[in-house]
């Protein structure tokens, strides 16, 4: 294949008042995104800092994108995507550091199979570099009762890398910290959900797209090394507030009808006990985060409901299969990990 015939690849970072992450990041990104037609562009998010200016100083002939407005990584994503034309973009954090060959053998694994739409490559952590980094790992799963985590990370427990998870192969869930996806498929099915406005929305996106039929895939191949928390604390309230709220929406968005009903009641059971442990173990904020996320999720599901009537016409008219269920776990990753004590992926028997 010539170079001319390799499919175009759009690496867009999504900047926020990001200036410290592109001076410490960008050199890497610019050395090594070697593929011979592949583009990179910044998409600036209303920053108020002066990261454009650094940009326009330093790097005069890198392309941005400016947003009007800081709608968060989904609609800002959705923005800039909209003015990009490619064959497949690659959604990447300003705080990830890229090495040797990155697109080239990801982009390589993913056309060996036309259903693989979207792809991951594997995510170490910057500040340890021997382990997997929080979001995303060796690629992501979620269990029965919508709790993602992945392999090489479950829950805070990030394992070492000493070459476990080479083989790549498909997961449910592509990390949006390196996020490589098909362009067309992108926009047909919507974009990222705004509502989510940051986190768990690559995961929402990638269940949308198994929906119709499609595949999510692992590529061993490729390494990156992201800093995580970035630009949200681990810690931090709103990010607690967004983890459970966002969870409890692709859920109602996404699963089938006729496990709708029984996985939310068990789900209203378990974030009730997390909000309790919070409160009984003094953590009062993290408490309030968790019921404003339920609250707000309640408040939602009107508008949630005429997105699954939405993705059910887009399944009629667009889907290429049976939903594909390749990477949720059938059995209960809470219950595995504080019950039974299981850490590591390695652990898990899947069905």
């Amino acid at each position: 294949m010539t170079n001319d015939q390799l499919p175009k690849v759009s690496v867009v970072i999504l900047n926020y008042n990001g200036k410290q992450w592109l001076e410490k990041f960008l050199p890497s990104v610019i050395e090594h995104t070697t593929y011979p037609n592949a583009e990179l562009i910044i998409a600036d998010n209303a920053s108020t800092d002066d990261s454009v200016v650094f940009l326009r100083q330093h790097y005069p002939n890198i392309r941005i994108v400016h947003n009007l407005n800081n709608t968060g990584y989904a609609g800002g994503y959705n923005e800039a995507l909209k003015l990009i034309e490619s064959d497949y973009y690659v959604l990447l954090n300003s705080d990830v550091e890229v090495t040797k060959n990155w697109v080239e053998n990801t982009i390589q694994y993913i056309l060996k199979d036309p259903l693989m739409v979207a792809c991951q490559p594997k995510i170490r952590s910057y500040l340890e570099r021997d382990k997997f980094e929080y979001a995303g790992a060796a690629g992501g799963f979620i269990d029965k009762y919508g709790y993602p985590f992945c392999r090489g990370r479950i829950f805070d427990v990030c394992e070492t890398d000493y070459g476990q998870y080479e083989n790549s192969g498909e997961i449910f869930w592509a990390s949006g910290a390196c996020l490589f996806i098909k362009a067309d498929l992108f926009h047909k099915i919507g974009g990222l959900d705004i509502d989510f406005f940051a986190h768990m929305e690559e995961i929402d996106l990638c269940w949308r797209l198994k929906n119709l039929g499609y595949k999510i895939g692992y590529c061993s191949e490729a390494t990156v090394y992201h800093v995580g928390g970035g630009t949200l604390s681990k810690l931090s309230p709103q990010k607690t507030y967004l983890n459970f709220k966002n969870n409890r929406s692709l859920l109602h968005k996404n699963l089938p009808d006729q496990e709708l009903n029984r996985i939310t009641t068990v789900r209203n059971i378990l974030d009730t006990i997390a909000y309790i442990k919070s409160k009984l173990s003094g953590n009062g904020e993290e408490a309030k985060s968790i019921q404003r996320a339920l609250k707000d999720y309640k408040a939602g599901i009107k508008s949630l409901d005429k997105k699954r009537i939405a993705l059910k016409e887009l399944q009629t008219l667009s889907a290429i299969g049976e939903p594909n269920k390749k990477g949720i776990y059938n059995g209960s990753i809470v219950r595995d990990y504080f019950i039974f004590g299981k850490r590591f992926f390695s652990n898990l028997k899947f069905k």
